[in-house]
């Protein structure tokens, strides 16, 4: 049980990590640096604060560190409750940590330009709008790691049932929202409301694993399954002597 709830919070804390990165990073550094409708403003905002724009590469570097242990740490936390849904988490949590790995690359690519002599605005420019596509495309497998994950939730009952289910349709929102930004655009607060369960979820789910970890009665469950599969094994070995004999 102790190792049980420290497993789940320093998950927790992994994803408070790739929270706080995240919006520090996309929401906060990025809007100060680019401006979509004026590719020379960009460049200059990048020329006047190099050490802002490198900070901001090195946010979207943590973003895909914290992202992939958040990943891993999960799949250690769900294993023994679904091993399949466990592992699509891990899996569909490192693709993104891929996604935004290209956008910290990207990122780099345009500060260089940008400072390595004449910039080029609009190569600039167009560098941006590939980082924040990239960002947009990995909201599909971010979608994708909240269904498992609130799947995994509700088999164990280690965390509130409400949670798992605001996950799961958190999930579906944000793989939907993908496509609505791609076939309509122009949806506005329809499209923001497709996300609004997935930061619920995420804001719940994270402060649960950090204060709480697990429910007390996890440590018995986790018991019941070990003896489970113990005994499912005990009886394969018992079949397979008997099919010898």
């Amino acid at each position: 049980m102790p190792q049980l709830i420290r497993t789940a919070r320093v998950t927790g804390l992994f994803y408070l990590g790739l929270a706080v990165t995240g919006a520090l990073g996309f929401l906060t550094v990025r809007p100060m640096l680019f401006d979509a409708d004026d590719a020379g403003a960009t460049l200059a905002n990048l020329v006047a604060h190099e050490s802002l724009a490198r900070a901001g590469i090195a946010l979207e570097l943590l973003v895909v560190l914290t992202q992939a242990l958040t990943a891993v740490w999960f799949h250690r936390l769900f294993r023994t409750v679904d091993s399949t849904a466990a592992g699509s988490i891990a899996a569909f949590g490192l693709v993104n940590a891929v996604a935004i790995l290209g956008s910290a690359a990207v990122l780099g690519t345009a500060l260089r330009v940008a400072t390595g002599g004449p910039g080029d605005a609009d190569t600039v420019q167009l560098l941006y709008l590939v980082s924040g596509n990239l960002w947009e495309v990995g909201g599909l497998f971010f979608g994708l790691w909240l269904v498992p994950m609130g799947w995994c939730v509700l088999r164990s009952g280690w965390l509130p049932r409400p949670l798992g289910w605001i996950l799961v349709a958190g999930g579906v929102g944000y793989v939907l929202m993908t496509f609505v930004a791609y076939l309509a655009p122009g949806a506005g607060i329809a499209g923001d409301l497709l996300v609004l369960p997935a930061t619920v979820g995420e804001v719940w789910i994270l402060g649960y694993l950090i204060v709480f970890g697990v429910r007390k009665q996890a440590g018995a469950g986790a018991g019941v399954r070990k003896q489970a599969g113990a005994g499912a094994q005990e009886r394969a070995e018992v079949g397979a002597g008997a099919t010898a004999a």
